[in-house]
C-alpha cells in the first residue's frame, strides 16, 4: 500500500524515525546527562525511580520534538547542505505539515508525563516548550542560535530540581549556565562543519560570529562550564574526591579537543562535537560516585 506521495507506509514510518533522529542518539545523550547531574544533585543521590523514569522519557520525547520542528524550520535549507540533504523533509518523503504533527504529538506525550510530577514542574515546562519551538528559527535572526539551543538543552536542569520538590537555587543556576556554556561550545564545533554552506545560504551561527577566534572562544566556554559546574558541586559538598577527578579528566579532554580541531577540519570538528557525549557521562560518574 502506498501513500499520496508514492511512498509505502513502511517508508513513511522510517521517515518519521529519521525525522526524530532516533538513529542518531547523540542529541538525546547531550540532554540526558545534564538532566541526570541535576536529578542526582537535587535528590542528594537518591532519586525516586518513578521520577527518574519520567525524566528519561521526557528527554527522549522533547529531543525528538525539537528535531521535528527543526527540520520544519530548515525544510528549504537542508537540501542545500551536504550533511542534511537526505533528511526526510529535504527529500520530500514526508510533507512539512507532517513534521508539525509529529512535533505536536511528541509535545502532547511529554505533557502527559507532567501528571506524574509536581505542579511546579508543569509551570516550568512552558519554558522548555517555548525554547524548543523558537530555537530552530533563531539562526535566521541572530548570530547566537547556539545560545538558544543551550538554553533549551539546559532547561531540564531546573525541571529536575522542581520534580524532586526543590526550588531552583544557586546550585541549580550554576549547573544551568555551566551546561549552557558547554552546549554553546560543542554546538559551535558542530556549526563549523556547516560554516561553508551557512555562509552561502545566509544562515547565522556562532561559528560565523566567532570567525578566526572560534577555537579559542570554544576553549574559553569549555573552561567557563567547568568552573560553574565545579562551583555548583562545591556548594553541595560533593566536589571531592570523585567529581573533581571527573572535572580534571574533562579538562584534559577539552584540551585534546582544542588540539584536534585547531585546523578546523569539518570532519574533525564533527568528531569533537560527538565526543562530548563522554564529557556528560564522565561528569555524571563523578557526581554518582560521590554519593556512594
Amino acid at each position: 500500500m502506498t501513500t499520496a506521495t508514492g511512498t509505502t507506509w513502511r517508508q513513511r514510518l522510517e521517515a518519521y524515525y529519521y525525522l526524530c533522529r532516533f538513529d542518531k542518539p547523540i542529541g538525546t545523550e547531550l540532554v540526558f546527562w545534564p538532566t541526570m547531574w541535576a536529578l542526582w544533585v537535587a535528590s542528594k543521590g537518591i532519586p525516586d525511580l518513578g521520577i527518574l523514569f519520567v525524566m528519561i522519557l521526557g528527554v527522549i520525547f522533547m529531543r525528538a520534538a525539537g528535531c521535528a520542528i527543526n527540520d520544519f524550520a530548515d525544510r528549504k535549507v537542508d537540501a542545500h547542505v551536504e550533511r542534511t540533504k537526505t533528511r526526510p523533509l529535504a527529500t520530500g518523503v514526508i510533507r512539512a505539515r507532517e513534521a508539525v504533527y509529529v512535533f505536536l504529538v511528541l509535545v502532547l506525550a511529554s505533557a502527559c508525563l507532567l501528571f506524574f510530577l509536581p505542579i511546579e514542574t508543569f509551570y516550568w515546562s512552558f519554558g522548555a516548550l517555548f525554547l524548543a519551538f523558537i530555537y530552530p528559527f533563531m539562526k535566521r535572526y541572530t548570530n547566537l542560535p547556539q545560545v538558544f539551543l543551550g538554553a533549551a538543552f539546559s532547561w531540564s536542569i531546573p525541571m529536575a530540581f522542581t520534580a524532586v520538590g526543590k526550588t531552583p537555587d544557586l546550585t541549580c543556576w550554576l549547573l544551568y549556565f555551566g551546561n549552557l556554556a558547554w552546549t554553546v561550545a560543542y554546538d559551535t564545533q558542530y556549526a563549523i562543519t556547516d560554516r561553508e554552506y551557512d555562509l552561502k545560504i545566509g544562515v547565522k551561527s556562532t561559528a560565523i560570529l566567532f570567525g578566526r577566534y572560534d577555537i579559542q572562544i570554544i576553549a574559553l566556554l569549555q573552561a567557563t562550564s567547568l568552573v560553574l559546574i565545579g562551583t555548583a558541586l562545591y556548594l553541595e559538598n560533593i566536589l571531592f574526591p570523585w567529581a573533581i577527578i571527573a572535572l580534571v579528566v574533562v579538562a584534559f579532554d577539552f584540551v585534546y579537543q582544542t588540539i584536534k580541531t585547531k585546523d578546523r577540519n569539518p570532519q574533525v570538528c564533527f568528531w569533537a562535537f560527538r565526543h562530548n557525549r563522554w564529557v556528560g557521562l564522565i561528569i555524571f560518574l563523578g557526581i554518582f560516585l560521590n554519593f556512594i
